[in-house]
């Protein structure tokens, strides 16, 4: 009968084998390599930059300490959620995210404009005893990123790599990775500081600075785009 062509094949594991992977190699390339040779499909997003050096590391320890597992950085075209979080999430907010931590669940709630939403002494706080805030939370506490010192040995390096990715990174940037992260962390102390909370030494550079500054700058970039573009428009009219 017709249908039994394929006898033969099936019979031969190797050749089927091979035949199969030929099948899928063609056509994972068909749909990945056109996407690499299309420009401007994605909208730019005035105000959207590359992460600091101290944003950066807060974001590794964002993935290690797996926090994209209970809290997405994606907010869907539903009312339910725009009334909640507010703007849904554009494809060009996420032009220097590598890897992409849209998530997919929420056990905690969405973090994409959670930058400056609380101040630093909220989410230090936070991290050393999520119940501390809110009670009813099982979120569990992550006291020990402050007493654990940032690894800035590799700052740098990540860097030139995300640069050779695509991430528009300066030889200066990369430079002075290392001195302008630790100004950075500063300026995050002093806004604790001056919210009653006291940093000893060893704290000020602790693995809780970089994740506050890199909670603090999601949905940041988004906002400054809002903000010009609703200055300009009242420019023109």
């Amino acid at each position: 009968m017709a249908y039994e062509w394929h006898r033969p094949v099936e019979l031969r594991w190797i050749l089927f084998t091979v035949l199969t992977m030929l099948a899928i190699s063609v056509g994972g390339l068909v749909l990945l390599v056109p996407p690499f040779f299309l420009q401007g499909t994605i909208q730019e997003v005035a105000g959207i930059r590359p992460y600091s050096a101290l944003e950066l590391e807060g974001r590794d320890l964002y993935i290690r300490e797996g926090c994209n597992v209970c809290h997405s950085q994606m907010i869907r075209p539903l009312k339910t959620e725009t009334d909640r979080y507010g703007d849904y999430t554009l494809a060009g907010e996420g032009i220097y995210e590598r890897p992409f931590l849209y998530g997919s669940r929420r056990t905690g709630p969405d973090l994409s404009r959670v930058g400056g939403k609380y101040p630093s002494s909220w989410h230090w706080i936070h991290f050393e005893n999520p119940r501390n805030i809110e009670p009813r939370t099982n979120m569990p506490a992550f006291a020990f990123l402050q007493e654990r010192e940032l690894d800035t040995s590799h700052t740098e390096r990540k860097m030139e790599v995300l640069r050779w990715l695509g991430t528009p990174y300066s030889d200066d940037e990369i430079d002075n990775a290392v001195d302008e992260l630790w100004t950075h962390a500063a300026r995050i102390v002093a806004s604790l500081e001056k919210d009653g909370i006291a940093i000893s030494e060893s704290a000020a550079r602790s693995e809780a600075i970089a994740l506050i500054a890199y909670m603090q700058s999601l949905g940041q970039g988004y906002k400054e785009g809002k903000q010009l573009a609703a200055a300009a428009d009242g420019v023109e009219r």
